[in-house]
Parts: C-alpha cells; sequence; structure tokens
C-alpha cells in the first residue's frame, strides 16, 4: 500500500510524468525509427496516468487504480 499511497501523491504524479517526457523524447530524439516510435508509444501510458491521477500498477500491490480512493 505504500507504494500506492507515493504513487499517487504529488512526488508520484510528478515521477510519472517526468518518466513518461523521458521515454517519449529518448524514442523521438535518440533511438528514432520503428523502436523509437514504439518507445514514444509507451511514454505516453506514465504520462497519461500521472495527468489523470491512476496507477496502472497500484492493484498488483494491493492499491486503488485511482489516486483519489488511496487518499
Amino acid at each position: 500500500m505504500a507504494f500506492a499511497r507515493f504513487m499517487s501523491s504529488t512526488a508520484g504524479r510528478l515521477a510519472r510524468i517526468l518518466a513518461g517526457i523521458a521515454l517519449i523524447l529518448v524514442g523521438l530524439l535518440v533511438l528514432q525509427g520503428t523502436a523509437g516510435v514504439i518507445l514514444a508509444a509507451a511514454g505516453l501510458v506514465p504520462l497519461t496516468a500521472g495527468l489523470f491521477n491512476f496507477c496502472l500498477f497500484a492493484p498488483l500491490f494491493g492499491g486503488p487504480f485511482l489516486g483519489k480512493e488511496v487518499r
């Protein structure tokens, strides 16, 4: 539950947003090509999760899917 609590916090949301942006940038600027597009598309998942305050992995650790349910 500590994982879900952290991920729903402001720091956790910011970490997901930054991770998503980093994956998108690395995919588009470093890898390029098909692998870059796939990595950039995968980067949309943590970016969207941070922006809309949900965590795909929290249910695996016994936490709720939506961040507002933790608080």
